[in-house]
């Protein structure tokens, strides 16, 4: 038995099905958005929710968060767009280009809205769908290893990604293993996710601690990825743009953090999700209530001490 030396790419990031080609990449988006999906509404329907409000908060959620994903790309990495030659070239989603920064302020800005039209409390939702989204990062960052992008540095590790020639940035034709940001990145997410729920399980934190501390995380993951990274991107003062997003995102979140649990209230747990009616009473038995006896007075006020005389012995005066 050999080992591998390095991690292999897919020749291939589509199925044809006739005039219809199915891409990995949007594949691997469907089954994040559904994992999404899953984690939150189990956590939702657990604190007394129901699934209806999750599918809504999905659907506009996911779409407006395609649109701002895209629209982030396409303002910080426009040479790359440009690139394609095709009118369609702003919209090319499944060429990979999705900014994770826009689709997550349009997304969540999206679905608070659609909470907020439910009458439902947006921070506990965002708290709610914090581990959801990091579940669905974690996921989703599989399709750019179909799409052989987004890859980091040449390594001659024995798990350095191998990209085939064709896909290799200029100036790196001659290295054929790189460091595999997305399965970094990946990892690091999962471990995120099991870190955020820890964290409520143990600790009693105000809403919307959890969404806060998950933006914190992948700030900095998302910081040290972008150190790693050579596919083209704005610099500036020798950082990547996205480092520099990563940068103040990550300082706003932690600010906020520490700001609402230590400084804007006292640290005193809330319960999440909506909040359950009681139990209405059974019909035909209707609770009345306790009439308390009240003390007999005597109606004529005696003086002098008073003495009980047996019913039926008492005589007529002489």
């Amino acid at each position: 038995m050999t080992l591998l030396s390095s991690i292999p790419s897919p020749g291939h990031s589509t199925i044809d099905l006739g005039p219809l080609a199915i891409h990995f990449y949007g594949l691997m988006l469907l089954v994040a958005i559904a994992a999404a999906m899953w984690l939150t509404g189990i956590r939702y329907v657990h604190r007394g929710g129901n699934w209806d409000l999750i599918f809504q908060v999905a659907v506009w959620g996911v779409l407006a968060g395609v649109v701002g994903a895209r629209l982030y790309h396409d303002a910080t990495s426009w040479s790359e767009v440009s690139q394609i030659h095709r009118w369609w070239a702003p919209f090319a989603v499944w060429k990979g280009g999705l900014g994770i920064y826009g689709g997550v302020l349009f997304g969540v800005a999206a679905g608070a809205f659609i909470v907020h039209r439910a009458g439902e409390s947006i921070p506990k939702m965002l708290e709610i769908v914090a581990p959801g989204l990091l579940l669905a990062q974690a996921i989703g960052r599989w399709g750019n290893w179909w799409n052989q992008e987004l890859f980091g540095k040449p390594t001659s590790l024995p798990w350095g990604l191998h990209i085939d020639l064709a896909n290799r940035p200029a100036g790196y034709e001659r290295f054929s293993t790189f460091q595999p940001t997305f399965l970094y990145e990946s990892l690091l997410a999962l471990v995120g996710v099991g870190l955020l729920l820890l964290i409520e399980r143990r600790f009693k934190l105000r809403a919307p601690a959890l969404f806060s501390l998950y933006i914190a995380y992948y700030a900095l993951i998302r910081f040290f990825m972008e150190l790693l990274r050579i596919d083209p991107a704005k610099h500036f003062a020798g950082l990547r743009l996205n480092a520099w997003v990563s940068i103040v995102v990550f300082v706003c979140a932690w600010t906020f953090f520490v700001w609402w649990q230590l400084i804007s209230g006292r640290n005193v747990p809330a319960p999440v999700g909506p909040s359950k009616p009681e139990p209405p009473e059974p019909q035909g038995k209707k609770s009345r209530p306790k009439k308390t006896k009240k003390e007999r007075k005597p109606s004529v006020k005696v003086k002098g001490p008073r003495m009980t005389v047996p019913k039926g012995r008492v005589r007529s005066g002489r």
